[in-house]
C-alpha cells in the first residue's frame, strides 16, 4: 500500500466531508416519535409483542386468500416469503392495507437463509465513496449503517454486533486501514456499534489463537478490528412472517404461482391462479396490486406476463462452508479484504461452529444451488493463508451455496446498470416488481416496495410506513439474560428408549440456544419440553430439542422436515451429518402434528435425505486415495 494511497484517502475524507456540509455524519437517526411512534405503532407492539397469541392458523390463512374475490380484492399481494417479500407484507399489512402472501416452497427457502449472516454496513461502499469522491456511494453508507443498527433493534434476539478482525502484515496497511475505519466510526456517528481499534501482533494471537503469526514472506504487525452485525437470518425471516401474520397478513407457504389473473378490458394484472403444494388444490386469489417478490425468480413471474421480457436478474453463486468450532475464537471473526483474485473471505463464529465464504461468480437459476468442489477448495486455500492450523477438507462440517439476484434496471441502455442495490419497476400495470439488493436493507426495499403498490393501485394506507422501529415476535421483553430464567425455571423431560419419561437439565446451552432463536417466545417451547416428554436433544452435541420441532409445527408455519431442518432450526446448515441422524426423529414428531400417514412420512424422509446431499460435507464428498476428486 503506497504513501500516495494513503494521503487519497485522508484528502478524500476532506471533499467528502465538505461535501456533507462540513460534518461527515448528516443523515440523524430517525427519533422514535416520528415514523413508528404513536397509538397506531403502540396498538401493533401490543398485538405482537403478546406471548400468548397464537399466529392464525394455515388454513385460516388460505381462507383468506382463496376468499379475496374480484369483487372483494385484497389491497396487495406478495409473490415470494423471502426477507423481502415477507418484510412487503409486514409493511403493508402495518400501514393497514389487506396484505396476502405466497411462498412457492417456505419463508426464507431461497436466498435468505443462504446469506453470509453478516449484517453490512457498507464499509466498501466508504472505500469506494472516498477513491471515487463519489457522494452518491457515500449516501449507501449511511443507509447501510441506519438500516444495520434498525435490524439488531428490531430482532436483538437474533442480532447481534461481531467485531472483526483484519490481520495487517505491512505497516502501510496497518495505517490504511486504522484511518478507513476510523473513518467508518465517524460516518456511523450515531449508529455506532463499538469504535473501531488496533490490536498489536501479540495481543492479536491471545485474542485469536489460529492466527498465523507469519505469511508467506512478512511477519505479522498487528491486526485493526471493526464491528459490524450478525445474524441468524432465516430465522429473522420466519421471524419476519409471523409478525406479518400477527399484523393481519394472510401469509401461507408452499403456495405456488401458476398464473397472473389479467383484467381483459384494462389488461392490468388482477391477481394470481396459485396451488397449494401439500394438497395440490388450485385457487385464484385477486388483489389490487400484485408485488413480484420472488428473488432470483422475478425473471420467471414476469414471463408470465410476456415471455419476451428482457430479464432483470444477473445471478451469482455465493459458497459458504462451516467448520469446527475451534477454527476461529468465540465473539471474534476474521475478515480478509483481499485474497489473491481480488474476493473477500471470511471466518466468523456462528451459532457454535465457524462458518467461513464467500464466493462471488456468475451461475445458473435453479432451486436447489450446490457448491461446487472448487468454490470450496477456493475458501479453504484462502483461509489457509492466514491460519497457524491446518486446513482439512474432512473438517467441513456443512457447505452450501446460494443465488445473489443482481439487479439489472431492464429500462436501462447499458448493462453498466447491474448493481447490488436494488430496483422496484412497474412494467404492467399491477405488477410491481422489487429485486436485488442485500439482506441489511430489506426493511427500507420493502418500503420502497409498498410505496409504488399504493401508487400503483391508488391504495388507501391508515397511516405512514412504522417498521423502522417495530419490533419483531419474540423481541418485546426480551434482553440478554432471559436465558437463566429458563434454566432455573424449567427441566427438560425426556422419554428413553424404554418409554420411561426422566426429567433432565435445562442447562445453559439449551437454555441460551432457546432464549436466542425465540426470544420471549422460548418459553413456550420449555413448557413443551417439561410438560409432553419432549426435552430430550435432536442431536449429540447440538442443542436443539425435540420441543422445538412441535412449537415450529403449531406456531411457525413448519409444514415439512426440510421446514425444520434447514430454517426454523439451523442443523442442515450447521452439520450435515447430525440434522441425518436426527431426521427420523424430526419427522415422527412432524407426522404426530400434522397427522400425517406412514406414507407421507416416508415422502418427507426421501425429500429431506435428498435436501441434505446438496450440502457436501465431508461425508457426501467424493475422495479418491486422500485425495478429493
Amino acid at each position: 500500500m503506497s504513501v500516495a494511497s494513503i494521503r487519497r484517502l485522508a484528502a478524500g475524507a476532506a471533499v467528502i466531508a465538505a461535501a456533507s456540509g462540513g460534518a461527515v455524519y448528516l443523515a440523524p437517526s430517525v427519533a422514535s416519535s416520528d415514523r413508528g411512534g404513536g397509538p397506531i405503532v403502540d396498538s401493533l407492539r401490543r398485538r405482537i409483542g403478546d406471548p400468548t397469541a397464537p399466529v392464525p392458523s394455515r388454513s385460516a390463512q388460505e381462507s383468506v386468500l382463496i376468499g379475496a374475490s374480484s369483487s372483494n380484492p385484497l389491497d396487495v399481494l406478495v409473490i415470494g416469503g423471502g426477507a423481502t417479500g415477507s418484510g412487503v407484507a409486514l409493511d403493508a399489512a402495518t400501514r393497514g392495507l389487506r396484505v396476502g402472501l405466497v411462498e412457492r416452497e417456505d419463508f426464507s427457502s431461497g436466498t435468505s437463509s443462504r446469506s453470509t449472516k453478516l449484517i453490512h454496513g457498507g464499509v466498501r461502499y466508504l472505500e469506494k465513496a472516498v477513491f471515487n469522491l463519489d457522494y452518491g456511494q457515500l449516501k449507501l453508507v449511511f443507509h447501510a449503517l441506519e438500516e444495520r443498527k434498525q435490524l439488531i433493534e428490531n430482532a436483538p434476539h437474533l442480532c447481534h454486533a461481531l467485531p472483526c478482525m483484519t490481520p495487517c502484515f505491512d505497516w502501510f496497511e496497518v495505517i490504511y486501514f486504522w484511518m478507513g475505519l476510523k473513518m467508518y466510526d465517524l460516518v456511523a456517528g450515531p449508529r455506532l456499534l463499538h469504535l473501531s481499534r488496533y490490536y498489536s501482533a501479540q495481543e492479536s494471537s491471545e485474542l485469536f489463537p489460529t492466527l498465523a503469526r507469519k505469511g508467506k514472506d512478512k511477519n505479522l504487525k498487528g491486526t485493526v478490528v471493526y464491528y459490524d452485525g450478525q445474524m441468524n437470518d432465516s430465522r429473522v425471516n420466519v421471524g419476519l412472517a409471523c409478525t406479518a401474520a400477527l399484523a393481519g397478513a394472510a401469509v401461507l407457504n408452499h403456495a405456488e404461482v401458476v398464473s397472473l389473473i389479467t383484467d381483459d378490458a384494462t389488461k392490468r394484472i388482477v391477481g394470481a391462479r396459485v396451488r397449494n403444494n401439500l394438497t395440490g388444490q388450485e385457487f385464484d386469489s385477486y388483489a389490487k396490486v400484485v408485488v413480484n417478490a420472488a428473488g432470483p425468480f422475478c425473471d420467471s413471474i414476469r414471463k408470465m406476463v410476456d415471455e419476451d421480457t428482457k430479464p432483470m436478474i444477473c445471478p451469482s453463486s455465493g459458497v459458504h462452508i462451516v467448520l469446527p468450532d475451534y477454527y476461529s475464537p468465540e465473539g471474534m471473526g476474521l475478515i480478509v479484504p483481499k485474497t489473491k483474485d481480488g474476493r473477500v473471505v471470511f471466518m466468523l463464529p456462528w451459532l457454535g461452529r465457524t462458518v467461513a465464504g464467500t464466493t462471488d461468480s456468475n451461475t445458473s437459476i435453479t432451486a436447489l444451488p450446490e457448491p461446487h468442489e472448487d468454490e470450496i477448495q477456493f475458501i479453504l486455500d484462502a483461509i489457509s493463508d492466514y491460519l497457524n492450523i491446518k486446513v482439512r477438507r474432512t473438517d467441513v462440517l456443512s457447505a452450501w451455496s446460494g443465488i445473489r439476484p443482481l439487479a439489472m434496471d431492464p429500462t436501462a441502455k447499458s448493462t453498466e446498470s447491474i448493481s447490488r442495490d436494488h430496483v422496484v419497476i412497474e412494467e404492467c400495470p399491477g405488477l410491481v416488481t422489487i429485486t436485488g439488493g442485500k439482506w441489511t436493507t430489506y426493511r427500507s426495499m420493502a418500503e420502497d416496495a409498498v410505496d409504488a403498490a399504493i401508487k400503483s393501485g391508488k391504495l388507501n394506507p391508515t397511516n405512514e410506513c412504522v417498521t423502522q422501529k417495530l419490533q419483531l415476535m419474540g423481541s418485546y421483553g426480551w434482553d440478554p439474560s432471559s436465558f437463566t430464567a429458563l434454566a432455573q425455571q424449567y427441566v427438560r423431560m425426556k422419554k428413553t428408549y424404554g418409554g420411561k419419561v426422566v426429567p433432565g437439565a435445562m442447562d445453559t446451552a439449551a437454555a441460551k440456544h432457546l432464549s436466542h432463536a425465540y426470544g420471549s417466545m422460548a418459553n413456550r417451547v420449555a413448557t413443551i419440553a417439561q410438560e409432553e416428554g419432549l426435552g430430550k436433544r435432536l442431536a449429540h452435541g447440538h442443542p436443539f430439542l425435540e420441543a422445538e420441532v412441535a412449537y415450529c409445527a403449531r406456531y411457525e408455519y413448519c409444514e415439512s422436515a426440510v421446514d425444520f431442518i434447514a430454517r426454523r432450526c439451523r442443523i442442515a446448515f450447521l452439520d450435515t451429518d447430525a440434522a441425518a441422524r436426527a431426521l427420523q426423529r424430526v419427522v415422527e414428531i412432524l407426522a404426530s402434528e400434522h397427522k400425517w400417514d406412514k406414507s407421507r412420512e416416508t415422502q418427507e424422509l426421501q425429500k429431506a435425505k435428498e435436501f441434505l446431499q446438496t450440502f457436501k460435507s465431508s461425508k457426501n464428498a467424493q475422495f479418491h486415495d486422500g485425495k478429493h476428486n
